[in-house]
C-alpha cells in the first residue's frame, strides 16, 4: 500500500471525518461531529488557511494529513504546520505516513513554503524519532504556548 496523497474535497467529508474521529479517540482529544465539521468543511471548500489530504486510495483512505499556513518573519515567508497526521493502526509501520509526509513537504516546498512545524508529545519517543527521520528538529529553546478562545 502506498503513501500517495490526494487533496480532500467536500465529497470526501465522511471518509475524512471518520479518520479524524478515530485519531481524536486514540489521542483522547475532545471531539464532536459538529466540532469536526466546523474544522474540516472550510478546508475541504478551499480555505486559504489550510488543506486536508487523504493518504492511500481515495475511495478507501487509510489515513489523512492536515496542513495549515501562516506567515513567518523569522523564516522569511509562508510557513506551514502539520496540524494532524494519522494512519489507521492496522496498516502502520509500512512507510505510508513517511511517504505522505515527504510528498506533502516536497510539494509545498516547491510552492514556496519556507519552513514546516509540528507538535509532538514529549512522552512519545517513537513519534519524535519518526519526525526526526523526516527532517524535523526539536527547538528546545522554545515552548509551545496556547491561548484558547474563552
Amino acid at each position: 500500500m502506498s503513501g500517495a496523497v490526494h487533496l480532500a474535497t467536500e465529497a470526501d467529508f465522511h471518509r475524512l471525518d471518520a479518520l479524524v474521529s478515530a485519531f481524536h479517540a486514540e489521542m483522547q482529544i475532545a471531539s464532536s461531529p459538529e466540532k469536526r465539521a466546523d474544522a474540516l468543511i472550510p478546508l475541504l471548500n478551499g480555505s486559504p488557511y489550510g488543506s486536508a489530504y487523504l493518504i492511500g486510495p481515495r475511495r478507501a483512505p487509510v489515513g489523512y494529513l492536515v496542513v495549515t499556513f501562516s506567515w513567518s518573519v523569522e523564516f522569511a515567508g509562508m510557513d506551514a504546520a502539520i496540524d494532524e497526521i494519522y494512519v489507521r493502526p492496522s496498516v502502520r509501520r509500512r512507510g505510508m505516513a513517511s511517504s505522505a509526509l515527504h510528498n506533502i513537504c516536497q510539494a509545498l516546498e516547491n510552492s514556496g513554503i519556507t519552513a514546516f512545524h509540528l507538535t509532538v508529545e514529549r512522552d512519545n519517543p517513537a513519534s519524535q524519532k519518526f519526525y526526526e527521520k523526516a527532517g524535523f528538529k526539536r527547538r528546545d529553546q522554545f515552548a509551545l504556548m496556547c491561548r484558547l478562545k474563552r
